[in-house]
């Protein structure tokens, strides 16, 4: 089964009902395999003709949501994510989010540096050891990118947040869910017994019924 659909599965079971994809590479696949529904979420497509880079391709989709905020996810990283609960955390405090997760080796994602709750910023990757990672999950409010003032194409997390921390105030959500990132061999064939509840609709129906 694609990934794609692990992740639309999960976001359905935490009460997610639309998603904005936002795709490049072989888009035309993508849209025929999960047509403008699938597993009770609305799907609504934002196809990029030359790449944009994580800013760029988050500011388009931005404009396609719905809503004062939006949840922005990576296409293949799975994070078994409280979405009730970060949306409480939005709610009691109105500042942009990031998630994080602690690891036992952050060297192949690098750590965010933190005072409190608070982004302070983001250390490269390299450093091996314990630490607090980016998941690459988000929750913005939409019109967050309106005024950027920055090129079609940038980095969400060099050309955006690194020069705006102090404004942004930009708070960790630290969760403890199941997380899996397949951006390499290793954590792929991970992925295939870790997930493999999660690869039909069938268990996402009994875990939702059972909640």
């Amino acid at each position: 089964r694609p990934f794609l659909e692990i992740l639309l599965h999960a976001l359905a079971r935490r009460g997610v009902t639309r998603a904005v994809l936002s795709l490049g590479y072989r888009a035309d696949l993508i849209q025929a395999h999960f047509g403008q529904r699938f597993c009770g979420i609305d799907i609504v497509c934002e196809v990029e003709t030359v790449p944009l880079g994580t800013g760029g391709a988050i500011a388009r989709s931005l404009r396609r949501c719905l809503g004062e905020t939006a949840l922005v996810v990576n296409g293949d990283t799975f994070l078994d994510l409280d979405v009730a609960a970060l949306a409480a955390r939005w709610q009691a405090q109105k500042r942009p989010l990031i998630v994080g997760r602690q690891m036992a080796d952050t060297a192949r994602y690098g750590r965010l540096r933190v005072d409190g709750s608070r982004l302070t910023r983001f250390q490269e990757k390299g450093p091996s050891g314990p630490g607090l990672i980016n998941t690459g999950h988000y929750l913005l409010p939409t019109n967050l990118l309106d005024a950027s003032g920055l090129p079609p194409a940038f980095s969400f997390e060099a050309d955006f947040i690194t020069p705006r921390l102090a404004e942004l105030e930009l708070e960790v959500f630290e969760t403890t869910g199941q997380f899996i990132d397949i951006g390499v061999p290793d954590d792929y064939q991970r992925a295939q017994t870790e997930l493999a509840a999660f690869s039909a609709f069938g268990a996402f129906a009994a875990r939702a019924g059972s909640a």
